[in-house]
């Protein structure tokens, strides 16, 4: 469904990827881990065109998307949750969603909310409310709500878990595991190892911007490198 070859990303003078090779098969979760600066985010930024590789390719089914516009790759069937949730905080909940929805029919509109809602009933609970206003954990229902919206057949998710509380953390990797069965592909960007390792078909572990082991994820989860540098162990 998706390949990234020979991706090379550089921030002014900063290699920031080095040749990544990777692949995402339809109806899989794909995770990428390592630490902080691995490229994790960057491989994301770019699949969606907002970074530009120097040199190599992203394809997407069978289309090669590097040039295009982020809208145009959106339209695609690639949707985005990125880091840090940016969720509109003055505009409601139901407008954060509509947003994520802008290119749909409003047959398809309808579908994706009714979606939504059955995925976060807290977020329909909530619609009518300032997102601003909202906790940490529901603004992270409302990003992964917002990439949903329009369906899409790919879904980059971007340290979906990060600040939030174990509980919540738990309920957003249920989320994932859930909008995977119902026919989402997944490439999750994720610190959280030993919960990425545990819902993943496949992972691939960054550093410094190149990748240095890959594997199905319950096989890197005994891994005694990824074991010692990702799980504490």
């Amino acid at each position: 469904m998706l390949k990234v070859e020979n991706l090379h990303v550089y921030y002014g003078g900063i290699h920031a990827l080095k040749g990544i090779h990777l692949s995402v098969e339809q109806g899989q979760i794909v995770t990428l881990i390592g630490a902080n600066g691995a490229g994790k985010s960057t491989t994301l930024r770019t699949i969606v065109g907002l970074a530009r590789p120097r040199s190599g390719s992203v394809t997407f089914l069978d289309e090669e998307i590097t040039r295009l516009a982020t809208h145009q790759i959106i339209m695609k069937g690639i949707g985005i949750a990125p880091e840090g949730r940016r969720v509109f905080p003055n505009l409601t909940v139901l407008e954060n969603l509509e947003l994520g929805a802008y290119n749909c029919s409003h047959k398809d509109f309808e579908s994706g909310l009714e979606w939504v809602y059955t995925l976060f009933p807290r977020l329909q609970e909530r619609h009518r409310q300032l997102a601003g206003t909202l906790s940490g954990g529901e603004q992270q229902m409302l990003a992964l709500g917002r990439a949903l919206m329009s369906k899409p057949a790919l879904v980059l998710l971007d340290e979906p878990s990060l600040g939030l509380a174990p509980l919540i953390v738990e309920e957003v990797f249920q989320t994932i595991r859930t909008i995977n069965q119902q026919g989402a592909t997944v490439l999750l960007v994720e610190q959280n190892a030993m919960a990425a390792l545990h819902v993943a078909n496949y992972a691939y572990v960054l550093e410094t911007g190149s990748v240095i082991l890959e594997g199905p994820g319950q096989q890197l989860l005994q891994d005694e490198r990824v074991r010692k540098a990702y799980l504490g162990e």
